[in-house]
């Protein structure tokens, strides 16, 4: 279903800001066009690691190496539940081969570079070096009875949206299977060692390893859809062919890569769907994410759609509020018609107040605005909750993924 709405004029007595990139210069296309990277630029890969294969890969080479299959059993326990590369740590090996297969199985990935942790520790945000230099950032949040890792699926980012720190550089590459759960696996480790504070002082449940990801960290996770999947899946697996999470605990998100979209619903797993849309109307949304030239809200929307009447899933629309920009009341208004013109009850909006930087037009809406852009989706049976910004004193919430040292 798609519906032409024209946008109101005149209606507020608010300004009109346009979008434009601030301290840096965006990639344009010789037509002027904002330039969009979909394919991962030909670079060297990662060397392939336990959490690229699945169970039965890892089994066959065990057998190349002359040891039983069982073994790959053993050593994915090793990484997935206990945390660990140390062949040190791997008593239940034969001694005399475990440094070999753990030089075999777990090649460097990410190196820690950086810690940065809020004053309560409840979040930290890492800084990690690739094999081949390139830097990524993943943000990991304590929450009374989860623990939220925001994970990075692209060194850098195609999408050059202007109001994100981390399109800027462009993209670099995709990130590979493992270098996606690493992030994962090094943050269960920091967790099991005490490394994220911030526990409940009520004596309620507190999470000993990461329950919840969002791929919302560096990078647009569909644009690297296969490597994605394949970690989503792994993270599902049961231990210990995969960390044993709940798919009902992971989001993937995007800007709206309408054919990626489509694909999602074949996964046959329960993740949550998000589309970050900061826009109801084209005019806008094709200047604040350059990707609308290629597929516009509508489209964007009825992918979205499909996946929760493919799935019963119901899907996050995601929506930076900024000041003077987007935050408009009209704008409520055609979000909700937009909506609820599709079905009632398949979707769930999160407004994100986008952080503030001092002089910058991109600044947060005032409270008074949020507020009614929040009461109006309500209002309008659209079930709205407006999101914790987590991380902004360590430069970790959204939109602020630079990877800088």
């Amino acid at each position: 279903m798609s519906s032409q709405i024209s946008s109101p004029q005149n209606i507020s007595d608010r300004p009109q800001v346009r979008p434009a990139a601030e301290g840096w210069d965006q990639a344009v296309t010789t037509e002027g066009r904002p330039l969009l990277q979909f394919k991962s630029p030909r670079v060297k890969q990662p060397p392939v690691h336990l959490a690229d294969m699945t169970l039965a890969e890892r089994q066959d080479k065990m057998k190349e190496l002359g040891l039983p299959a069982f073994r790959a059993k053993q050593l994915s326990t090793h990484y997935f539940q206990h945390y660990t590369t140390d062949p040190e740590r791997m008593s239940d090996l034969p001694k005399e081969r475990r440094a070999e297969l753990a030089e075999t199985f777990f090649p460097t990935l990410l190196t820690e570079v950086k810690r940065l942790k809020t004053d309560n520790g409840d979040t930290i945000k890492f800084l990690w070096r690739l094999f081949d230099g390139s830097l990524v950032e993943s943000v990991l949040m304590r929450y009374p009875g989860r623990i939220t890792l925001c994970v990075s699926s692209q060194c850098g980012c195609g999408m050059n949206c202007p109001f994100c720190a981390t399109g800027q550089a462009g993209l670099t590459r995709n990130m590979s299977t493992a270098e996606i759960l690493d992030q994962i696996v090094q943050a269960n480790r920091v967790i099991a060692e005490g490394g994220l504070g911030g526990k409940r002082k009520d004596a309620g449940h507190d999470a000993e390893r990461v329950t919840n990801i969002v791929f919302m960290g560096m990078g647009e996770p569909l644009a690297n859809y296969k490597r994605v999947m394949n970690a989503v899946h792994r993270m599902v697996d049961e231990a210990p062919e995969g960390l044993g999470m709940s798919a009902r605990g992971i989001t993937v998100s995007t800007v709206g890569l309408v054919p990626a979209i489509n694909k999602l619903a074949g996964e046959n797993l329960p993740f949550t769907f998000a589309l970050s849309l900061h826009a109801p109307d084209d005019e806008l949304r094709d200047e604040l994410i350059p990707v609308n030239s290629r597929w516009k809200v509508d489209e964007a929307l009825d992918a979205a759609y499909g996946y929760f009447r493919a799935t019963g899933r119901r899907v996050s629309i995601e929506y930076a509020l900024i000041k003077d920009m987007n935050d408009h009341a009209w704008r409520a208004d055609l979000l909700a018609k937009k909506l609820n013109q599709r079905a009632r009850g398949w979707v769930h909006v999160n407004p994100i107040p986008l952080n503030p930087t001092p002089g910058s037009i991109w600044t947060s809406s005032d409270p008074a605005v949020t507020r009614e852009f929040v009461n109006r989706l309500n209002d309008a049976g659209i079930p709205t909750t407006l999101r914790d910004t987590r991380g902004k004193e360590i430069d970790g919430a959204c939109g602020q993924l630079a990877a800088a040292e």
